[in-house]
């Protein structure tokens, strides 16, 4: 895989990769027909996003086996084909969530057991025709009573071996991350953030900071919210096969306060000549330990309006007044902005 990029990168914890500040996230073009989707999905669209993305310098894609139930990684496979091999991304995926073929609609279920993600990491090398996949995350806490001792221990095998390059956990929590890390390093965490989903500023990436744990964000605009393009209307016209039909962030009194928050940050945006949505991905960028920001796209022109946030810098009065507006508009809990109060270390730590 080809690291080449026009774009700032940033060292991804110890793993000796480095990568663009924001990456692709492929969870939406898995489609629909199963519990998480987002909704219809053209695979021409999926393509050409993941074509553009590349094109335009993104050397990072991240997808998961459950995405569409295995449906996003045979895209990225089938976009990875059309590229010469020193072109193509850093291709990162999950596994954990395993599903039954015979109720598709069915929640995922988590699974740890070490057979399980023996058989998972087969299937994506294979559903993404690659001989090694470059960062293999635990998507969830295992649900099925199997010990974080035992899957993560599988991760670290997995990685001795030579199938994946680099390993890491997504959706976890403190303990949990120091309970992995004292069996091996902790490559990358996952966690979801947002300047509406703050929680993991307290704690978890000012750990990763301090212990070389590579840190990418996923729902950086909240899933849409903090676009700049999303209403209540919208909200409202949600079909039943989107997820967030039936989250609470979407519905009243909580989507009142995000869309404020999100009105909220046009005059940063209308500072920097850039979108919303690139600078709502660019706060969580602006916390020291942030490597990267996931940003999903569903076709060309949705990549292109977030191209932005590869290079946009906050400085200190943009994290100011975005503080004031989460503060004033009530939306979503955590820290306000980084501190030291809560552990945050130097802007330029992986500078």
């Amino acid at each position: 895989m080809s690291s080449k990029t026009s774009f700032p990168t940033r060292p991804l914890g110890r793993t000796g990769m480095s990568v663009t500040r924001i990456g692709l996230g492929a969870w939406a073009i898995g489609g629909n027909g199963w519990a998480v989707g987002w909704g219809p999905q053209d695979d021409t669209d999926s393509i050409e996003a993941i074509r553009r993305a590349v094109e335009r310098g993104i050397n990072w894609i991240d997808t998961a086996a459950v995405y569409g139930l295995g449906h996003s990684e045979e895209i990225v496979r089938r976009a990875l084909a059309q590229m010469a091999p020193d072109e193509r991304p850093y291709v990162f995926t999950k596994c954990g969530l395993t599903w039954s073929a015979e109720q598709p609609r069915a929640m995922p279920r988590r699974t740890g057991t070490p057979d399980s993600i023996r058989r998972e990491i087969e299937d994506s090398l294979r559903r993404l025709g690659v001989e090694r996949i470059d960062l293999y995350q635990m998507h969830w806490p295992a649900g099925d009573g199997t010990p974080l001792e035992a899957y993560w221990q599988e991760l670290l095998d997995l990685k001795q071996e030579g199938k994946v390059r680099a390993v890491g956990l997504s959706n976890h929590n403190l303990a949990q991350i120091q309970d992995a890390e004292a069996l091996g390093h902790v490559d990358t965490l996952q966690p979801p953030f947002s300047a509406i989903q703050r929680a993991a500023g307290g704690d978890l990436i000012p750990w990763c900071a301090r212990n070389g744990t590579g840190v990418i964000v996923y729902s950086p605009m909240q899933s849409g919210l903090l676009s700049g393009r999303f209403s209540v209307d919208r909200a409202r016209a949600l079909p039943q096969d989107d997820w967030r039909s039936r989250n609470a962030e979407f519905a009243s009194p909580s989507i009142e306060r995000n869309l404020a928050l999100a009105e909220a940050f046009k005059p940063v945006a209308e500072r920097h000549g850039t979108t919303v949505a690139a600078v709502a991905a660019g706060w969580t960028l602006a916390w020291p330990g942030v490597t990267g920001a996931i940003v999903g796209a569903r076709n060309a022109a949705q990549v292109d309006g977030l191209l932005g946030a590869a290079e946009l810098e906050l400085d200190s009065e943009d994290m100011d007044a975005i503080a004031e507006a989460i503060e004033q508009t009530g939306a979503g809990t955590g820290p306000l902005r980084p501190s030291e109060e809560n552990g945050a270390l130097p802007a330029n730590l992986f500078a």
